[in-house]
């Protein structure tokens, strides 16, 4: 099965992001100095990098090494948060232009309530809202 271009290529780190160093240095500095904020808002047209920016923060935030500016990339989280990873319990990607409605909303409360299974964050990236 072929994959989408936009996934082949989808950068692991902030250092591979090009022309967004006004996204991505705010947030490797938050990461440096341990000053993370409990939400962040990505906006922007489609395909600037918004997913991509919330993926790669997810996981520097979830990284074995601690909260880093660069991901590892070899230790559990980080390889299910890459490119060819099959995904995290800890980091739930919901896609709100299918799953916007009011019980949807409700569900994500709920499961919002639990502790993370392994890794050190719990992290709900809500996509086209």
């Amino acid at each position: 099965m072929a994959t989408a271009l936009y996934r082949r290529y989808r950068p692991e780190a902030f250092s591979e992001m090009i022309g967004q160093a006004h996204v991505t240095e705010p947030l490797m500095t938050a990461l440096r100095t341990e000053r993370i904020g409990h939400a962040y808002l990505f906006s922007g047209p489609r395909g600037c990098g918004k997913t991509t920016s919330a993926r790669i923060l997810a996981r520097c935030l979830n990284c074995a090494e601690g909260p880093t500016a660069e991901p590892c990339g070899t230790c559990p989280s980080c390889v299910e948060l890459s490119r060819d990873g099959g995904g995290s319990l800890d980091v739930v990607e919901i896609d709100a232009a299918s799953h916007g409605g009011v019980d949807d909303a409700r569900e994500l409360r709920e499961r919002a309530v639990f502790a993370p299974a392994r890794d050190r964050f719990k992290i709900f990236i809500i996509d086209e809202a």
